[in-house]
């Protein structure tokens, strides 16, 4: 089955499933995986500017404990990105594989938080996560990831 649930992230989909009255058991041995997605605007390559955040802002992504700041970059504008300084889009994703944990915390009607807890120990990549892999290699800025996954962080 293919199909398009709106949800804040890939475990919330789960629950969402729930929410609307199928079965736990049903969720559970039915789903195989579940993919989040978000998109975020390409920092223009010809005029992205580096700075460094302040250590609250590190401090709130999960990286005020690394020894040395990566480069972040800002959107400036320039006559080649219309004066936005951004020039495309890609997509930052979260890929829940639904393994024997996550369908015994489906079964249990555990939360979305706890079925997202499950899937990160497994080796799922938030889409904070993702959206900071790209930042740090520079297709976009801190902002704009903050801007769509971060709302309720």
């Amino acid at each position: 089955m293919l199909s398009t649930l709106h949800t804040n992230d890939a475990p919330g989909a789960v629950t969402r499933l729930v929410d609307m009255g199928i079965e736990t058991f049903l969720v559970s041995s039915s789903v195989v995986g579940v993919i989040a997605q978000r998109l975020v605007r390409i920092l223009c390559h010809r005029c992205k500017t580096p700075y460094t955040p302040t250590p609250e802002v590190l401090k709130r992504i999960g990286l005020s404990d690394l020894e040395t700041t990566p480069t972040f970059y800002k959107a400036v504008g320039c006559e080649y990105c219309n004066s936005i300084g951004y020039k495309g889009r890609s997509g930052i994703f979260e890929i829940m594989t639904v393994d024997d944990t996550v369908k015994s915390l489906i079964v249990n009607h555990a939360t979305s938080g706890q079925i997202k807890e499950a899937a990160i120990a497994g080796g799922m990549r938030s889409l904070q996560g993702d959206g900071l892999a790209k930042v740090l290699n520079g297709t976009t800025s801190l902002e704009e990831v903050l801007r769509v996954v971060f709302v309720e962080e």
